[in-house]
């Protein structure tokens, strides 16, 4: 922490153009250690190339270009207008200036994109980082810290930190100036107690529920194929995957064997395996995990109509991609966070209906509708509690770099991405200059009878319902050129 603070000023000292320059250095090392990047990726999370060129690689050079690009027009000094014609004598100005320090507290199932779209913003604001990934991945933190030092950001400007809870512990009480953490609800809950006690914000995202909503009219072959490339993509370990879905009465059957048809040919497979869709969970107890909720889905009368079985064969952690249908919200399916390879799909009535349901979450990330009425689309997606709402289409929203992520509730709070994630990387300075700085201000000492009434004057002449009475109060000697033309006391 001490090394990041003094390296910060000197960083903070350079111009947003040489910070800018250094943003595209990364942009720049990144490509070249694209292979080295992919193929860590692969190897301590198990997700396919694909996705870890289209999820992660891309994303981090798209960020690194985009914000390179985009930072000098969102961080220049913004005027502020003054509509009072009392105050019409100053001008106001908005400054965005860094915290910091900042630390960020990253995760395993987006060990690269994650960490990489929170330090760029960071950096190109003038932070320094603290950045510590997560244990289970921590090669992958090591590549950042090599592509950071090939870019040749400054000592001390980007530090990683390897190790588990205690670091991550440890990281906070070092007092940084704010705290980014992307993980599970429960320890997102101390990180903010233990940010509270010492007065430090933060940035939390703690996850999902995701409720997809198809609607009779919509088009069954893209939306069952979206539903399952959203609920088993990087095996259901993500945020943002289709969890579940509300499907109107009238297409439910055939959306349903849609799904299972589809779900039926997916390919599982380590890494190395080219042609696999479909990887091992992170780690055993989270298959664990997902295996506790089928058992309790089941025994509440749920139906898996297809997968739900390890694949010892293929490893300890393979597990099958798993429809489910027959559920209720008793269930922990349809209200924990599942993160593992499995969608649940219940019939509803009415898209009234399935807005009720979506919403009868603590979570509020993102969601989906699927209709050929934009028009209705629009407005069912107002109506759902949510970060984000795609329509017609899921997830590939956090590849858009103009797009802000994050949720409420136990979602987290804060946002990623956009103009809005870069504004979570400064602090917002007013600055104020007085156009007339010889002249004392009406509103200062001197108070007497004759201000007094002035000041009910300019009240009547700024707020009164009727003109006449505020031509009145403007004609008034003692009145609204009271307040301006004045001997003061003091």
């Amino acid at each position: 922490m001490a090394q990041a603070r003094e390296a910060q000023k000197s960083w903070a000292a350079k111009s947003l153009r040489e910070r800018c320059g250094y943003l595209r250095k990364i942009r720049d090392a990144i490509y070249e250690r694209r292979d080295e990047v992919t193929n860590a990726i692969s190897l301590e999370t198990g997700k396919p190339h694909v996705e870890a060129v289209f999820a992660e690689l891309m994303l981090a050079l798209d960020s690194a270009d985009f914000l390179a690009r985009q930072a000098p027009e969102w961080l220049r000094p913004e005027p502020v207008p003054h509509h009072n014609i009392g105050v019409k004598a100053k001008s106001g100005s908005l400054y965005f200036q860094p915290f910091g320090v900042l630390a960020i507290i990253s995760p395993w199932n987006y060990p690269f994109s994650i960490p990489m779209a929170q330090i760029l913003p960071a950096l190109v604001a003038g932070n320094a980082v603290l950045l510590k990934p997560s244990e289970i991945t921590p090669h992958v933190g090591e590549v950042i810290a090599k592509i950071i030092s090939a870019a040749g950001i400054p000592s001390g400007v980007v530090q990683v930190l390897q190790g588990g809870g205690a670091v991550g512990a440890a990281l906070v009480e070092s007092n940084p100036d704010k705290v980014f953490f992307t993980g599970s609800v429960a320890t997102g809950k101390r990180i903010a107690e233990a940010c509270a006690r010492r007065l430090i914000p933060s940035s939390l995202e703690l996850g999902g529920k995701d409720a997809m909503l198809v609607l009779a009219d919509a088009d069954l072959e893209i939306a069952s194929s979206a539903a399952v490339w959203g609920g088993f993509m990087n095996c259901g370990q993500t945020c943002i995957s289709v969890e579940r879905i509300y499907v109107e009465q009238t297409i439910a059957q055939p959306f349903l064997e849609k799904c299972l048809e589809k779900t039926r040919k997916l390919r599982l497979g380590p890494p190395s395996d080219k042609d696999a869709e479909i990887g091992p969970m992170i780690r055993v107890t989270q298959l664990e995990k997902v295996e506790e909720q089928l058992r309790d889905a089941t025994a509440r009368g749920a139906q898996v109509l297809t997968g739900g079985n390890r694949r010892s064969d293929l490893g300890p952690s393979f597990l099958e991609p798993t429809v489910v249908t027959n559920v209720d919200h008793s269930m922990q399916l349809m209200r924990e966070e599942t993160f593992g390879p499995v969608i649940a799909i219940r019939p509803v009535k009415s898209a009234d209906e399935a807005v009720a349901l979506a919403n009868d979450s603590e979570f509020a990330l993102s969601a989906s509708v699927w209709t050929k009425d934009a028009a209705k689309g629009r407005e069912i997606a107002q109506r759902i509690r949510g970060g984000s709402v795609m329509i017609n289409d899921v997830a590939s929203y956090y590849g858009i770099c103009e797009a802000p992520h994050g949720g409420s509730g136990a979602s987290g709070w804060g946002r990623s991405h956009s103009r809005f994630g870069l504004l979570e990387m400064v602090q917002v300075k007013y600055v104020d200059i007085d156009r007339l700085p010889r002249t004392p201000k009406s509103w200062w000492f001197g108070y007497n009878e004759n201000l007094a009434a002035a000041a009910d004057s300019f009240v009547d002449y700024l707020f009164a319902p009727r003109w006449s009475r505020r031509m009145a109060a403007l004609a008034n000697p003692r009145g609204v050129l009271g307040t301006v033309i004045r001997r003061h006391r003091i």
